[in-house]
């Protein structure tokens, strides 16, 4: 496993909430030239899904457990999305009386992926702050298990799940931004078609 210095020390910090630097596949096809092929071919695999499916794939992605990658972090980090989609199906089906929604009997293991997804379906009435709280929650898990050498594959690895992470935020802002126009758009209609001026009340 190389080195990657000159590549890591040149990334920008990232916060969970701001606005990605980068898109995420502009950084994959950034680093495809400067990481060596086995660690290429890796980050093109990884994705927030923990075994992504494949063309005309059917059915959860996560049902079973991934093929060793030849990289723990990798491995590690499917094996806690995994267990955060079994518990969270789970729970969600519980929650609606489901019999069929979950597929397979959740890991007890990684503990906090199994926490955050029962406060995500048991807690969180709004789906876009639970989503939110699971996708913190993601962060946090990424920090927890990149370990080692700083300079090293796993960074890189990390870096490019973060902004994937990012720009699912951008489209939750934008979802919550388009809830908030209908809901104004409505409320003016609403006092046009009533001939009453905007904010007085019927």
């Amino acid at each position: 496993m190389g080195s990657y210095y000159y590549l890591v020390s040149q990334l920008q910090y990232l916060i969970y909430g701001q606005k990605p630097p980068m898109q995420a596949q502009a950084f994959r096809e950034l680093c495809r030239g400067l990481l060596n092929p086995a660690d290429a071919k890796l980050l093109d695999t990884l994705e927030i899904d923990p075994i992504p499916r494949k063309a005309g794939e059917e059915g959860p992605s996560y049902a079973e457990y991934a093929a060793p990658s030849g990289c723990e972090f990798i491995d590690r980090w499917r094996e806690w999305e995994r267990a955060l989609r079994l518990t969270l199906a789970k729970h969600r089906s519980i929650k609606t009386k489901r019999d069929d929604a979950s597929p397979v009997e959740p890991p007890i293991f990684p503990a906090d992926a199994a926490s955050v997804a029962v406060k995500a379906a048991v807690g969180t009435e709004n789906p876009l702050e639970a989503e939110i709280l699971i996708d913190k929650a993601r962060w946090n898990a990424i920090d927890i298990l990149l370990s080692g050498d700083y300079f090293d594959r796993n960074t890189i690895f990390a870096y490019f799940l973060k902004l994937l992470l990012l720009e699912r935020h951008e489209l939750f802002q934008a979802e919550a931004g388009f809830n908030e126009y209908n809901s104004l758009y409505s409320s003016i209609l609403e006092n046009v078609q009533s001939d009453k001026p905007l904010g007085v009340s019927k």
